[in-house]
């Protein structure tokens, strides 16, 4: 038996130009956000002194301030009385602007864990007549086909495939090693293509023979499945992910405010 729950999220201007044109607190929030996310300052860590921050990033205290507060706000950071600001460990999962930032399988402790990808294939074929229907193309059109691993500390904990039309991204990198690591962003800097809803449905399935051979899984082993399609602010489907995740030592976090 399988169990499915649908869920979706909308968020204005939740994907936005290279950083040099945001509005300076918020560059120097994602500046911030992405040390979190790296564990470059992991769960627990104290920050350096506004002072400090602000001649570090050569900015204002009171940017350093603003940028600190929409990032304790998020959840990602909480302020303690005479210990100062302290990274929770907490993703901002509500946030669209973060979503795309963040990894959200969690260590079963809730704990925010830092992950990588490996990209295994890259290749432009036609799309299904699901996908056809799903992103409203022509039976038979070119897609995009990306299917990647991810891993913490090494170790395979899902693995995806990211689906686009290929007239949509013209000239984008056919060879693993060039497909950049942060694919959502990329989409919005070098296509114009902006993210503004998610629709995503969970469900638990029985892991295939592709899910224990690239999650070490042994047979009969579960899975968790997350279908998404993205819109952009037409409400135009322009992207499919779908991730096949192993549960054994994680969990998957999603908040709702």
């Amino acid at each position: 038996m399988r169990a499915t729950l649908v869920c979706e999220r909308k968020e204005e201007h939740i994907l936005t130009r290279p950083t040099s044109q945001l509005p300076i607190y918020r560059s120097v929030a994602e500046q911030i956000a992405q040390r979190i996310e790296t564990g470059v300052w992991p769960t627990g860590k104290v920050l350096p002194a506004e002072i400090a921050l602000a001649q570090e990033f050569r900015v204002s205290v009171g940017t350093i301030r603003r940028a600190l507060s929409e990032l304790t706000a998020a959840g990602a950071l909480v302020r303690r009385r005479k210990t100062g600001t302290v990274v929770t460990g907490r993703t901002p999962q509500h946030s669209l602007r973060f979503f795309f930032d963040y990894f959200r399988l969690h260590s079963r402790e809730g704990n925010l864990q830092n992950s990588r990808s490996v990209v295994l294939t890259v290749c432009t074929r036609e799309a299904t007549v699901d996908e056809s229907e799903r992103l409203t193309i022509s039976k038979g059109e070119a897609v995009l086909d990306i299917h990647r691993l991810r891993l913490v500390s090494d170790r395979p904990v899902m693995h995806e495939a990211i689906i686009l039309p290929d007239q949509l991204v013209p000239g984008f990198p056919q060879e693993p090693a060039l497909v950049p690591e942060r694919i959502y962003p990329v989409l919005w800097d070098q296509y114009g293509l902006k993210i503004s809803a998610i629709r995503e449905r969970v469900e638990a399935d029985l892991a295939t023979d592709v899910d224990c051979a690239l999650l070490d899984l042994t047979a009969p082993a579960a899975v968790l499945v997350l279908h998404e399609v993205a819109y952009d602010q037409l409400a135009r489907p322009i992207l499919l992910n779908h991730h096949r995740a192993c549960t054994r030592n994680d969990i998957y976090i999603n908040e709702i405010q």
